[in-house]
């Protein structure tokens, strides 16, 4: 359990440093973007009481539900997990996130014309523009926001429901990666892997974040590229990998770092065998490029714009030196020390494991790994990876299954247990 430790090693630096040497990194509680308030609030009963409903319960259910009912009960799992940490606070827990001024929801009721509002989109983009765009609706694609245009164009005002309808399509993400596992590698793995997905502390970001839509967006769109990989008819191949195509391509204007999907996605299609599919999928994508374009966003312009904007605010006080390894402290609150646990026989599996569907999770578990690992590289990531990352984290989540059967339920509740105790002694930002 050396892995083990290195991860709690990095936790404990982490939190450690800035303390010992008075260092300012400019976050409120380092590495986490959270606030030290230990607090016994009667609402953390619901996490505890849904967790112990799923451990006496989820061996029956998983023994007794085919695949279409098993993956419902899935995602009802993984929505009630959600949603009771995400009400820990009360309601109040997710409209106010999604009532921030900084949040996209209160200025896309502002939107009168969406193609005015993406033709004019970069030049409010800089800190010194004039109306310049609030932190999130700035340091994002233009996608992100319309969703939220979308939504109070049907009637959606208020921040509780918004974020409730956020929460619901995020936790369709599990049933995606799940389908992805299945297809590549077998019903029985992707059924052993489906605990780890639902109980990740994860899961109390998941509930409060944009974040989560982005990830369900990405995972669905490498589902499909999987079935689209994996097709023995023309027809499937074209038919699954256009729109994993267009679901892969709108990630990119949801979020700049999304491009690094591209590793998973690559990952996805080196499994199920068919290059082939890399040009429909490519051809979908380009189709999305196309109408943010026409429409009037140039990616290609806007990204060294954000960048500007990212180093004028608070990131170029943020020490690259600590962030650097430090995100990877916050992100293992997110992850659970059972993915470190899991490393090194994932890391063995992915190259020369004999096992198909063995190396199939270890790949795709190292392959969101790897994104992690360039994201923080790249200096574009520094704090708030708890959110930030879960695009990527939803795939790591995996690899906690290759471990022996005998560690897993121990395991398990270490993951339930850490999310309970972020619960209870800190106050998130999201």
């Amino acid at each position: 359990m050396v892995s083990t430790l290195i991860g709690a090693v990095l936790v404990a630096a982490a939190i450690v440093w800035p303390r010992a040497t008075g260092t300012d990194v400019f976050i409120y509680w380092p590495p986490m973007k959270a606030r030290w308030t230990p607090d016994l609030a009667p609402t953390l009963v619901l996490p505890v009481l849904v967790a112990l409903a799923g451990f006496l319960t989820w061996r029956l259910i998983s023994a007794a539900l085919k695949w279409a009912p098993y993956l419902a009960a899935v995602f009802a799992g993984s929505w009630l997990w959600t949603a009771a940490l995400a009400h820990v606070g009360g309601t109040e827990s997710i409209s106010k996130v999604f009532a921030r001024p900084s949040e996209y929801f209160v200025d896309a009721k502002e939107m009168s014309s969406i193609p005015a509002f993406l033709s004019g989109f970069i030049e409010r983009v800089p800190l010194d523009a004039p109306g310049h765009w609030p932190i999130h609706i700035a340091g994002h694609p233009p996608g992100a926001t319309i969703f939220f245009i979308l939504l109070d164009r049907i009637g959606i005002s208020d921040p509780y429901t918004a974020g409730v309808i956020v929460m619901t399509l995020g936790c369709t993400g599990v049933v995606a990666v799940l389908l992805t596992v299945k297809t590549l590698a077998s019903e029985k793995v992707a059924r052993r892997a489906a605990p780890w997905l639902i109980a990740a502390p994860s899961a109390i970001w998941m509930g409060v974040s944009a974040d989560a839509l982005f990830t369900a967006v990405g995972a669905w769109g490498l589902a499909l590229l999987a079935l689209s990989s994996t097709a023995e008819r023309r027809s499937r191949l074209i038919g699954f990998g256009l729109p994993a195509g267009l679901l892969l391509g709108l990630c990119v204007y949801l979020s700049y770092g999304l491009l690094l999907l591209g590793i998973l996605a690559v990952a996805v299609i080196f499994l199920g065998g068919r290059w082939s599919t890399l040009l429909w999928a490519l051809g979908g994508a380009l189709s999305v490029a196309v109408a943010f374009t026409l429409a009037g966003f140039r990616w290609w312009e806007g990204f060294p714009v954000l960048v500007t904007r990212y180093y004028d605010g608070i990131q170029s006080k943020r020490q690259y030196g600590y962030w650097v390894w430090a995100n990877l402290g916050a992100w293992t609150f997110t992850s659970g020390l059972a993915v470190w646990a899991a490393f090194p026989r994932s890391i063995v599996e992915a190259w020369r494991g004999a096992d198909k569907g063995r190396r199939v999770v270890a790949v795709l578990g190292c392959a969101g790994f790897v994104s992690i690992l360039v994201a923080t590289l790249s200096g574009m990531s520094k704090a708030e990876v708890e959110r930030i990352w879960l695009p990527f984290t939803i795939w790591v989540l995996v690899l906690p299954s290759l471990l022996p059967l005998r560690w897993q339920r121990p395991l398990l509740v270490t993951q339930v247990a850490s999310a309970i105790a972020i619960e209870t002694l800190l106050t998130t930002q999201w």
